[in-house]
């Protein structure tokens, strides 16, 4: 992991708005008395939104005296979780995935775009509008490459469709997020090609087809080994209990 040091310049000071502060003080009342550093990157997290996607060192004391941490603590907090950006970013913050299924893919296309649209890594455009950086995994391999744009994933990209992209969003339009090519989610770019005949997904309500066994019983209700699952086992009697004998307290 890189060394993540805190911005050279920061804000005089920082506090949570009125609504954050009451969403604040209830997101610690969930935690029992002496716990309630627990709500630190709940906190953090809602400082780091506040402030247009960074976290600047002021919040950090804040939210620090807020849960009776030594700063240091949140210091180590913030340093590790790369989810927070502990410079400003821009308006739209693209995070381009670069692990081994989205290089293959074509990932370092989408980075020099970056880089031609942007401009240099970790730097904020001229206008304000963009930064970017590089980010491992972000679970969505099947569509690479991809790249998160805020709190948003945007899927099957080209250098064509991501600078399509960049520019809309420079002019204020909205993008709809997920694949780019026009597949469904992540299914084939074809469309579906298993399980397509319609008659699978027929209801019939006069009971279930000849040779089928019906509705299966639960999961408490025994079954014959190897029988149908609505062929229902016969209870087994206890026996008798011998003269004299109490029966155990269950």
């Amino acid at each position: 992991m890189s060394v993540r040091r805190l911005a050279a310049e920061q804000p005089e000071g920082f506090a949570f708005t009125p609504q954050n502060l009451e969403w604040a003080k209830a997101e610690i009342k969930k935690y029992p008395e002496g716990r309630q550093a627990s709500a630190v990157l709940s906190l953090l997290w809602r400082a780091q939104e506040q402030m247009g996607d960074w976290i600047p060192e002021p919040a950090l004391r804040y939210v620090s005296d807020m849960l009776g941490m030594a700063y240091i603590r949140v210091y180590e907090i913030v340093t590790f979780y790369t989810m927070f950006n502990l410079a400003p970013v821009g308006r739209h913050y693209v995070q381009v995935c670069g692990t081994t299924p989205c290089m293959l893919r074509g990932s370092e296309d989408i980075m020099a775009a970056c880089r031609k649209h942007i401009g240099p890594k970790d730097t904020v455009s001229g206008d304000g509008m963009f930064s970017w950086t590089e980010v491992e995994c972000l679970g969505a391999c099947v569509n690479a490459p991809m790249a998160q744009i805020n709190k948003y994933y945007y899927e099957d990209l080209t250098p064509e469709n991501f600078e399509w992209i960049l520019n809309n969003l420079r002019a204020g339009r909205d993008v709809e997020p997920g694949p780019q090519n026009g597949r469904q989610t992540s299914a084939p770019l074809g469309g579906p090609n298993t399980l397509t005949d319609p008659s699978l997904y027929a209801k019939d309500q006069s009971g279930p087809e000849p040779g089928c066994a019906g509705a299966a019983l639960l999961d408490e209700r025994a079954k014959l080994p190897g029988a149908a699952a609505n062929v229902r086992e016969a209870a087994v009697p206890k026996p008798p209990l011998a003269k004299g004998r109490k029966p155990r307290p269950s």
